[in-house]
């Protein structure tokens, strides 16, 4: 059982290590240029994040439908499904660059220094310029994953990943040929041009491997004649499962960004040092992310295959190795909080402050492992508004909500624990108590879901038997 997981698991992790990585050396190179450009460079990937996570949620519907279609063998259906999401993607591409090339209203709404804002404009307007690209690609990301083919994302990635740096080094610094300027010196705004770039050219990798790779063709993917028109039965589904999902991602990921938006008015070194946090927090939240994705993945096919208890067995195994791999992560980021800090950042003062963070983000892994898990099992058995609904309480509701009370109201008064909750660490508190809510709440909902089962199957022992 484990085995079937890691072997899904593992390209999905390093695919998406590959990704995150391109954060990190966005913030990593911009922090030897200042923290001017650290902070832009935050509260630039906060609000494009939100935009992207939110309308890339709403395409990992086709995940767990592509899955109980594979499972249950029906490949004809496959095809069709993943046109509809390819046209869903084209259309939300289009809401999804306005918001990103509005740039004067978000920073109107998080009000950063000016020399912050400069940069920050110049990479939301590229990054704008991205996006069609990476929603589409993303529909190659859930229909290879749900087919158990992910090695085709990961190698993607890995490509993408090998040109960021060189690309940042080009559009940050710029390039000159004697008294010739061949490439304007952006800064870091530099970052948002090169990320563009490599979302054009995942897209068009992505396309490669669906003519080279027989499995999708087999599958009716891609062909002659294989392509389809707009289906609204077919849209109106995709769009039932993901429009909470992508609302969850939404709620998940701004629970998280808009923190940024907020502290951005505190100054560059609680700016920076927040985005330390983030982005390593996100950065280890990719090791339940891929168990997660895995075990969806899993799931659903054993769903469709009509073994409900080979279901829940696999649910229970990505659980398990998740916890484990939380806890181990939990102790190597309390313990080199400090350095790890020091590997973003040679400002003194925000290595300081994101070592405290760091030290909050260690506390919440067991949570944050278990509610992910849970989360893509309950896609899996399709069900995906309850959860959505957990997301807005626990994490805007208790993580947001709470954070800023406890940031703004408790941390500017004159109570004995005001320079514990102060700026930053307030946010952080409250997001580990949001993060354990969430993660009870839906244990709850998918216990509640298997015990319904059972009730309702009590004659299955298990479906190995019965297969048999």
């Amino acid at each position: 059982m484990k085995g079937d997981l890691l072997k899904l698991a593992w390209p999905v992790f390093v695919g998406q290590i590959a990704v995150m990585l391109n954060g990190v050396i966005d913030t990593v190179m911009a922090g030897r240029l200042s923290a001017v450009d650290v902070a832009a460079i935050g509260l630039g990937s906060s609000i494009y994040i939100s935009v992207y996570i939110g309308l890339m949620g709403v395409l990992l519907a086709l995940s767990p439908i592509v899955a109980q279609h594979y499972g249950a063998r029906h490949y004809h259906q496959i095809g069709p499904d993943t046109h509809q999401a390819a046209w869903l993607a084209v259309l939300m591409a289009v809401p999804g660059c306005v918001a990103l090339a509005s740039a004067d209203l978000w920073i109107a709404l998080s009000d950063p220094p000016p020399e912050v804002a400069s940069v920050t404009r110049a990479y939301l307007w590229a990054t704008a310029a991205g996006l069609p690209a990476a929603l589409l690609f993303r529909v190659f990301h859930a229909l290879s994953s749900a087919i158990g083919n992910p090695k085709a994302v990961m190698a993607i990635n890995l490509v993408a990943l090998a040109a960021k740096a060189p690309l940042n080094a080009l559009f940050m610094h710029g390039w000159r040929s004697g008294d010739t300027v061949l490439v304007p010196a952006l800064g870091g705004a530099g970052c948002g041009v090169s990320t563009a770039i490599l979302m054009w050219l995942s897209l068009l990798l992505a396309l490669a491997a669906l003519r080279v790779q027989p499995l999708y063709r087999r599958l009716g993917v891609i062909g002659r004649g294989a392509f389809s028109r707009p289906d609204p039965a077919r849209l109106r589904n995709l769009l039932a499962l993901g429009l909470p999902i992508g609302a969850s991602h939404l709620v998940e990921v701004t629970s998280f960004t808009f923190m940024a938006v907020f502290l951005a008015r505190l100054g560059a070194t609680t700016a920076a040092s927040h985005q330390i946090a983030a982005n390593l927090a996100a950065l280890v939240y990719m090791v339940p992310l891929a168990l997660g994705t895995a075990t969806g993945v899993l799931v659903a096919q054993s769903i469709g295959a009509g073994r409900p208890a080979e279901a829940r067995e696999r649910a229970l195994a990505g659980l398990r190795v998740a916890l484990g791999c939380a806890a181990a992560i939990a102790l190597a980021l309390f313990a080199g909080r400090e350095r790890i800090a020091g590997l973003y950042s040679t400002d003194a003062a925000v290595v300081a402050t994101a070592a405290g963070l760091i030290a909050l983000v260690a506390l919440f892994q067991i949570a944050d492992a278990t509610q992910a898990i849970c989360a893509f099992v309950l896609r899996a058995y399709r069900i995906t508004t309850l959860p959505m609904l957990v997301f807005v309480f626990a994490l805007w509701g208790v993580g947001l909500g709470g954070g800023w009370w406890l940031a703004f109201v408790v941390g500017a008064s004159s109570h004995p624990w005001a320079d514990a909750v102060a700026g930053a660490r307030g946010f952080w508190i409250a997001t580990g108590f949001g993060v354990a809510a969430a993660a009870a709440a839906l244990a709850t909902i998918l216990a509640r879901v298997w015990r319904a089962q059972a009730a309702t199957q009590p004659g299955v022992v298990s479906d190995r038997k019965r297969s048999r």
